[in-house]
């Protein structure tokens, strides 16, 4: 059975948020938690024009083995320091509320790894790392929006802003059958458990999608949930994150794949840019 968070560090300026908040979530789950950095394969160093005839066969051999050796060299520092780096956080971590801490560090494309770890996690917790860092929001990193496309299991996208354990949460709904399943999986978990929930529709509400919001919300109160809703017109891009801001430490829920303005999560615009553009943690279920 899955049962591991999995906290994707990279030593980027999300990394505190993302061990703060995958300790959150280890905790509510009462699951064990693994620290995971992967580092990509390097880039060969630029190849050597062929020198032998000014050089002479044994000094161009000489130079080929220095690159080697330098190519060598560079790949165990970064391992080095990777593993350091994930020894830091594990001695961050408190092991009063997460008693039981690995790490796991993993050479190759970030969802390729994540995609085998997947048998055994119950959520993902990544960092958000836009580029270029001076400049807000600009742009998600790529290799995020792809682990986020790819994998089934629930992820939590991180933001750069130091950590605060989530009071409330906003489900993102649009009325699909993605976000009714979304609604269903937060109702039967532990991670959300005993917060005020609130689900907000925007753009169009007609009676049919007012008829699923409400039996949406009656499922999340009989789970124990305290639930409102909201409808707000405007598109989900720009409504949803200041409405995060307002709320204080909060939480986003979103389901993938669902079937409107909200759809097309990280295939269409609308959630790379909620992913973009909240400050708050967000998590994507499936």
């Amino acid at each position: 059975m899955p049962d591991t968070v999995y906290a994707c560090l990279d030593g980027l300026n999300t990394t505190s948020a993302v061990v703060e908040g995958a300790c959150w979530a280890a905790q509510r789950l009462a699951a064990p938690l693994t620290l995971l950095h992967t580092l990509e394969h390097p880039e060969p160093m630029a190849a050597v024009g062929d020198y032998s005839g000014v050089l002479g066969m044994g000094a161009q051999d000489l130079l080929l083995q220095r690159l080697s050796d330098l190519d060598e060299e560079r790949a165990k520092v970064a391992q080095e320091a990777a593993q350091r780096m994930l020894d830091e956080a594990r001695s961050s971590v408190c092991r009063d509320t997460v008693p039981e801490v690995q790490t796991l560090l993993r050479q190759g494309d970030l969802t390729e790894v994540l995609l085998t770890q997947e048998p055994t996690a119950r959520l993902f917790v990544l960092g958000s790392n836009r580029r270029p860092p001076t400049v807000r929001k600009l742009r998600l990193d790529h290799r995020v929006e792809t682990a986020v496309r790819n994998l089934r299991q629930p992820v939590m996208v991180m933001d750069a802003v130091p950590f605060a354990a989530p009071q409330h949460f906003v489900v993102a709904y649009d009325g699909s059958a993605t976000a009714d399943r979304a609604v269903e999986r937060v109702a039967g978990s532990p991670l959300l458990r005993g917060m005020p929930a609130e689900l907000v529709m925007v753009g169009e509400c007609p009676a049919r999608l007012q008829e699923r919001l409400r039996a949406a919300q009656t499922q999340l109160a009989d789970a124990g949930f305290t639930v409102t809703t909201r409808t707000l017109p405007g598109l989900p891009e720009e409504v949803i994150p200041p409405l995060m801001e307002g709320l204080g430490p909060s939480l986003l829920v979103l389901g993938a794949y669902g079937h409107s303005r909200i759809r097309q999560l990280i295939v269409g615009s609308t959630t790379t840019a909620l992913l973009r553009l909240c400050s708050v943690p967000v998590l994507v279920l499936r």
